[in-house]
């Protein structure tokens, strides 16, 4: 029994010195991790925001070359990759078959124009005998029924002709536009079927027109309200590295679709001068521009509060200046923003410095006020000591608490805030819209 106990005891040592040793390396990273910075100074800079697409890029003209008509595959002068002028020809199918019928029917129509000259003339004979009461009406008009059907049958051999005349053009299929083969699925001497048939045919052919790009985008539901037909676009190809064109939305799907499980809107953009790198199928990243100034004064968006105001219940954007030991609030107006700086259209000066997160004496009011509104909620700020981060104090304008300032760099929804907005702080903040 003294033994199991002295065993217990050596086990529950070792565990003690392994929290205490765990706690001390804990301890020694943060020492040797380099400090947050707290403040930022107000700068001058240039500010654009864009929100993002991807989409699959693709031929403008892509065609699936298929034949008309039975046969089978005689010539196939291309092959994948080939480029091909317009009128070239693509593939011909064998024509013999229809090269004799072709021949038989002519031997048809010959005999029919035969036989029409013959009823002619019995025909012209007997209206003449008739004419002088030497044979009687029914035999002429035998003659003239039989010179009717002659005509006819003529007729019918001349439209057979035409006809397979008509088929044998259609053995030689030829480009209808510039275009490169994309994909030859079948080879010489394959039999082959017509687009007329219930499968719609076989395919031997795509072909597409490579000078032509389109990229087929899903834009998100929410941004696609900044999207407009004839807007320029900036294109980045994934797979040409460092690659930029400039495309232009060509049309915008009235109704919303689901894909990847996020609804949005079909949109097509066509690209400008398209590099001989670019092939289909490759990725595109889309930036549609939404905003932009140039050379404001700007400070970094974690340094933004949003407070409503006791007196007009109106939401007002403020940050805190430092001045000296201590901080100063200063309401500011606010214009565009991206994701990391917000341009400042007044209150600030260059050069002054702001506090990106709350000052110490702003945290210590929260946290008595909060305090006493829920146990624990003082606890959550002073741990953190960034309001928006406190996930169990007290939301701003309840009858609990007094309102409590909240970043302006994370609101709920994914579209960018206007002035006035309120939010909570988040680690993927979007930017503030432009009051311009």
């Amino acid at each position: 029994m003294k033994k199991w106990l002295i065993l217990v005891l050596v086990a529950v040592a070792g565990y003690w010195g392994f929290l205490q040793w765990r706690d001390w390396q804990a301890k020694a990273l943060l020492a040797k991790a380099p400090a947050r910075p707290t403040t930022a100074q107000v700068i001058q800079t240039n500010i654009s925001f864009a929100v993002s697409a991807a989409g699959e890029i693709g031929p403008a003209e892509q065609v699936s070359v298929r034949p008309e008509i039975n046969g089978k595959i005689n010539q196939l002068p291309v092959d994948i990759g080939d480029r091909v002028k317009k009128d070239a020809l693509l593939f011909s199918l064998d024509d013999k078959e229809l090269s004799n019928e072709l021949e038989s029917v002519k031997t048809s129509v010959e005999r029919a124009q035969l036989e029409l000259e013959q009823s002619e003339r019995n025909y012209n004979r007997s209206q003449e005998l008739h004419t002088a009461n030497l044979i009687s009406q029914e035999l002429h008009e035998d003659t003239k029924t039989k010179y009717e059907l002659a005509k006819n049958s003529l007729e019918r051999s001349r439209r057979e002709l035409a006809i397979i005349q008509e088929r044998l053009t259609k053995t030689q299929v030829k480009a209808p536009f510039d275009c490169t083969v994309l994909t030859r699925p079948v080879s010489i001497g394959q039999a082959v079927s017509g687009s007329g048939g219930f499968n719609s045919g076989t395919e031997v052919l795509t072909i597409a027109d490579l000078r032509s790009m389109v990229i087929n985008a899903h834009v998100n539901q929410a941004d696609v309200p900044r999207l407009r037909v004839d807007q320029e676009v900036e294109v980045a190809v994934e797979a040409v590295a460092g690659l930029k064109v400039v495309g232009t939305v060509e049309r915008i799907a009235p109704q919303a679709t689901i894909k990847n499980n996020i609804k949005g809107f079909a949109a097509r953009i066509l690209l400008k001068d398209v590099d001989q790198r670019v092939r289909p199928g490759m990725t595109a990243n889309i930036k549609i521009p939404v905003a932009s100034a140039s050379n404001v004064l700007a400070v970094p968006l974690a340094a933004v509060f949003t407070e409503r105001n006791a007196d007009s219940q109106q939401m007002e954007r403020f940050v805190y200046i430092q001045k000296g030991e201590t901080y100063e609030k200063r309401v500011v107006e606010i214009g565009v923003s991206d994701y990391f700086y917000a341009e400042v259209q007044s209150g600030l000066s260059p050069g002054e410095t702001v506090s990106i997160e709350l000052p110490k004496e702003e945290r210590d009011k929260q946290v008595k006020s909060m305090a006493g509104a829920r146990p624990g909620a003082g606890d959550a700020i002073a741990s953190t000591g960034r309001t928006g981060a406190a996930t169990n104090g007290v939301r701003a304008g309840t009858a609990a608490a007094p309102a409590s300032p909240t970043r302006t760099n994370a609101p709920a929804s994914p579209a960018p805030q206007r002035p006035g907005a309120t939010g909570t702080a988040t680690s993927a903040p979007r930017p503030i819209a432009a009051s311009r």
